[in-house]
């Protein structure tokens, strides 16, 4: 399960370590997000469900509920609003302050499950704005595809930069 969202994430911060900060905090265009922003979304998103894997944790009893189809996630044609507290706050921020961000939420997300049984991953959830109910097996794989089809969001925006100076 972290394999795959490790793998992920090295790939977000791959696609990001050749930016300036300047690139980094360059809008493309109005109403949309800078690389930047979307670093710092992936943090916000990560940390909101370590706090809610922690919350479900302290609960006795199963809520269990079905798999969803959070490969879904992946399809952009579909837009999104970020709810207001995984918006970004939009100041200007450093690719080594971003970094240790989503180093913090990573290491935060891996505590938040460590040593949590297989029966618990599964038969404990919480909600999901667009998904109902998921367990905290699949919020953790759900970190894995947000953070997939943000890294297509941020490939997006370092082409419009890139076209802009050009």
């Amino acid at each position: 399960m972290f394999e795959k969202i490790q793998k992920v994430r090295e790939k977000v911060l791959k696609s990001v370590r050749s930016l300036s900060d300047e690139q980094l905090n360059e809008i493309p265009e109005e109403g949309k997000w800078s690389v930047a922003q979307v670093l710092e979304h992936l943090y916000l998103m990560e940390m909101n469900t370590v706090d809610g894997i922690l919350e479900t944790l302290s609960k006795d009893g199963y809520n269990p509920t079905e798999e969803k189809p959070i490969h879904q996630m992946l399809d952009r044609t579909v837009k999104r609003v970020a709810p207001d507290d995984l918006t970004p706050s939009g100041k200007f921020q450093t690719l080594e302050e971003l970094e240790r961000k989503l180093n913090r939420s990573r290491e935060a997300l891996l505590q938040s499950i460590e040593g949590v049984s297989e029966e618990d991953l599964e038969n404990k959830s919480f909600i999901h704005r667009r998904y109902g109910l998921l367990s905290i097996r699949q919020w953790v794989l759900l970190v894995g595809y947000h953070e997939e089809r943000h890294l297509k969001q941020i490939e997006e925006i370092k082409e419009a930069i890139s076209n802009k100076v050009n």
